[in-house]
């Protein structure tokens, strides 16, 4: 992505088209716009959440915030695991969702034990709808305690669309689908027509 440097509006208006940034690698600095054929979506009325983790969420191991260390969360996300050397987010996409957080249009949900950082996810909200960028997880069942925190707290606060980008085993297993970009975009349309209240405070 060459000429004027990116600014937190040109993305909130790219999401708004169905666009977001890519960098190819972590140490990358540039960026290329993605507008997959099939995308990623997780339907909120049809979210799953496995018998053994609403027993891990009932039990009370972990403890999930809001907006608490967002930057965190985003390099924890960025940073090298076991089976994911490389990344996609680059200082660039760092700067520009930070700058979005600041804004009110970027958040993370924390999860935490014993007063440690083990588990998150980030994403954007636009109108009625929340695009999930990337999520961590440190400790078993981490980051799925998060995403079913961020599905509850959709629900309640109106949301319409969740957006995973693409698709993953481990977000099948949650009730995700891929739909034409197309049909992607008339329900994007749609949650931006809506506005919502994000639930946590």
């Amino acid at each position: 992505m060459h000429g004027p440097r990116l600014t937190p509006e040109l993305l909130l208006r790219a999401y708004a088209d169905g666009l977001f940034p890519m960098a190819e690698k972590r140490d990358d600095p540039t960026l290329y716009w993605v507008s997959p054929d099939q995308r990623g979506v997780i339907p909120l009325d049809s979210f799953h959440v496995p018998r053994r983790l609403a027993r891990t969420i009932r039990s009370g191991r972990f403890t999930v915030t809001a907006d608490r260390c967002f930057t965190d969360v985003m390099r924890a996300c960025a940073a090298p695991a076991p089976g994911r050397e490389e990344s996609w987010i680059n200082d660039e996409i760092l700067r520009l969702y930070t700058a979005l957080h600041a804004g009110g249009h970027a958040h993370s949900l924390e999860t935490w034990q014993e007063g440690e950082l083990v588990g998150g996810l980030y994403g954007v909200r636009l109108g009625a709808a929340f695009f999930g960028e990337s999520m961590f997880s440190r400790r078993t069942d981490a980051s799925k305690v998060a995403l079913a925190a961020l599905v509850d707290g959709l629900k309640r606060g109106g949301f319409v669309l969740l957006d995973t980008q693409f698709i993953t085993g481990h977000l099948a297993r949650f009730g995700a689908v891929e739909i034409p970009r197309e049909q992607y975009l008339l329900k994007l349309n749609d949650a931006l027509s809506q506005d919502a209240i994000w639930p946590f405070f």
